[in-house]
């Protein structure tokens, strides 16, 4: 167990959640990354986490990048005025957006929000559990998500409350739209804190 999940004797904190949906959504992303094929393989390198084998990025920029969209996350998450996290796949040259990932987030108690001392009860061996039946879908997001046979670029996107003040490096965008779009709804996961909902939606090619 490490100790930035603050997680201890079933006893899950404000950050320790945070810490937790910091760690689902990085690994999440690699993997997306890496199954959608947005880069080489070859930039890949496996770990083991939550029971599965799953490739992570070696390439820095990408590091980097991740590092400090994750630091605001969990600054957000923390203040409890995250909504939603999008990661959008568009085509490099038409700037066409062919797929967008959400990760929503909702707070399952209002109470622990800026109470750090609050804990919650629930195992951390079943929200590793619930996690890696979520990281198994986007696996196999491959056998029905159409192919990108173009060269792809990424971007994150956060949602957050109306009250919510906006960084000065971060920039305010519109909506992201998908022309004939389908979406899947994957398994959502719980840290007694936060749930995190996950769905993709992608162009529908007839």
């Amino acid at each position: 167990m490490t100790s930035t999940l603050q997680a201890t004797k079933n006893a899950i904190t404000l950050k320790g959640s945070t810490a937790i949906v910091s760690d689902y959504l990085k690994y999440g992303i690699n993997s997306i990354l890496f199954q959608r094929g947005i880069y080489p393989p070859e930039d890949f390198q496996s770990t083991q986490q939550y029971g599965l084998t799953i490739l992570v990025s070696t390439d820095q920029k990408i590091q980097k990048f991740l590092q400090s969209i994750l630091e605001q996350i969990e600054t957000f998450l923390n203040r409890n005025e995250l909504e939603k996290i999008s990661m959008i796949i568009t085509d490099a040259h038409t700037k066409e957006t062919l797929e967008c990932w959400d990760f929503t987030v909702e707070v399952d108690d209002t109470s622990v929000v800026n109470q750090e001392n609050i804990k919650n009860a629930k195992d951390l061996k079943r929200i590793q559990m619930e996690i890696g039946s979520v990281m198994r879908q986007i696996g196999a997001t491959v056998s029905y998500l159409p192919l990108l046979d173009n060269i792809c670029s990424f971007d994150i996107l956060l949602q957050t409350k109306d009250t919510t003040e906006v960084p000065e490096k971060w920039d305010e965008t519109k909506p992201v739209c998908i022309q004939n779009a389908q979406s899947v709804q994957l398994r959502s996961f719980s840290t007694g804190v936060h749930t995190v909902n996950t769905a993709v939606s992608y162009k529908y090619n007839n």
